[in-house]
């Protein structure tokens, strides 16, 4: 009797692409970025998506089983968005690990819903852009001098580090938003009047550039970023060196 073989698992990825098509794959992701992006996580729906295409959902249908698989092929597509440079030599892969880092960041702040699905994606099936990005953030790792068991703990530190901080980011931009004020008139509303009546400087500055309402708050935003950032990094440029031969 032949051995019992297992049944493949379906994957979005070895989906046949169907020709001559009114709806293509390529219109359905865009249009579900675009959604997701406007309204948040919780607005897709295979149904709105359908509406927003002028189709009806058994069309979706025919591209994509279902609502996880969709969530596959939007996230491996914001991933094709990453900028991931390469580093030459040990004594670059700081900079390109440090620049890997800001463009996931800018990722997660042009599509806000992307945090709180990553963890959903990709633990049986991964998309091309996924892969690709993924194996060239771990080259720079590698190229750094960690050791094959440490590459990937040291890559997920500092995306983990991104991931919190973006998430946060963008949760407060959303609100913002919501506000209808600029990011510079929020700040200032979260202040109050920002010192005591008849004192014109911030705390122990004198009036000069000093003064928190004078100071534009993206510009912190990404100042306290990468603040953090070299930190973490820090810490594994002390790795690297405890461990070298």
């Amino acid at each position: 009797m032949p051995a019992e073989q297992k049944p493949e698992i379906a994957s979005v990825w070895t989906r046949p692409r169907r020709q001559r098509e009114q709806l293509s794959r390529e219109q359905i992701v865009a249009e579900a970025v675009r959604l997701l992006d406007a309204d948040g996580i919780e607005a897709l729906s295979m149904r709105k998506l359908g509406t927003r295409l002028d189709a009806g959902a058994t069309s979706l249908y025919r591209h994509v089983a279902n609502k996880d698989e969709l969530i596959e092929l939007v996230v491996d597509e914001v991933y094709g968005e990453l900028t991931v440079p390469t580093a030459a030599g040990p004594e670059e892969w700081r900079d390109a690990a440090a620049r890997s880092a800001y463009s996931l960041r800018a990722m997660i702040l042009r599509h806000p819903w992307v945090a709180s699905v990553l963890g959903q994606v990709g633990l049986v099936h991964l998309g091309p852009n996924v892969t690709k990005m993924s194996e060239r953030m771990a080259a720079v790792y590698r190229t750094a001098g960690f050791r094959q068991a440490e590459t990937e703990l040291a890559l997920s530190t500092v995306i983990s580090y991104v991931i919190g901080m973006a998430t946060s980011e963008a949760a407060y931009l959303s609100l913002i938003a919501r506000s209808g004020r600029t990011e510079r008139e929020f700040a200032e509303t979260l202040r109050g009047d920002g010192a005591s009546e008849g004192d014109g400087a911030s705390e122990g500055d004198g009036g000069g550039a000093g003064d928190t309402r004078t100071e534009d708050p993206a510009k912190v935003r990404e100042e306290t970023f990468d603040y953090g950032l070299q930190r973490v990094l820090d810490g594994l440029r002390a790795r690297l060196d405890s461990t070298a031969p």
